[in-house]
């Protein structure tokens, strides 16, 4: 599962089985107070039995975290306490909501129905780039949280191993 975690709303993605392409799930409103936006993907991940959860680390072009990538991490280290049976991984989201909204564009979407949209868009945009980048280089990428040891690459099953 691919998550791009916002101050407003939650995008989330998922891939196939094979672990090839990421696809848009859903977008949630943001509970901070409630937490039901986490309820809600913690659940989704387990209807899909997801392996892993990468969430987006929405840093600045030289590098740097602001407030956003605070508040990723935050989503993200919440993710892994209650999910303590799947890896959470921070993956770096540079340009991504900028790339969902040409990426919507170029698709025929109108200017003012991205916000519905780019949310997903963004958390596809993630998840791609996260499947993308273990298949190129044999083994999952980004910041592991918790614990646990990165899993290991799973066998070849056309094309790569999942993620």
């Amino acid at each position: 599962m691919g998550i791009d975690v916002g101050q407003v709303r939650v995008g989330m993605a998922a891939s196939d089985p094979d672990g090839m392409v990421a696809f848009p799930v859903r977008t949630l409103n943001r509970d901070v107070e409630g937490l039901a936006d986490l309820d809600e993907v913690v659940q989704e991940c387990r209807e899909r039995e997801a392996i892993e959860i990468v969430v987006g680390l929405p840093r600045r072009l030289s590098g740097d975290e602001g407030v956003a990538a605070e508040r990723a991490r935050d989503y993200a280290q919440q993710l892994d306490e209650r999910c303590p049976d799947r890896t959470v991984r921070l993956w770096d989201e540079r340009l991504t909501t900028v790339d969902a909204h040409r990426s919507l564009h170029d698709s025929g979407v109108k200017s003012r129905d991205h916000r519905a949209r780019i949310d997903q868009a963004a958390a596809v945009l993630i998840l791609q780039g996260a499947l993308d980048a273990e298949r190129r280089l044999g083994a999952p990428q980004g910041h592991v949280l918790g614990r646990r040891k990165p899993r290991k690459p799973r066998a070849k099953r056309r094309g790569g191993p999942l993620l």
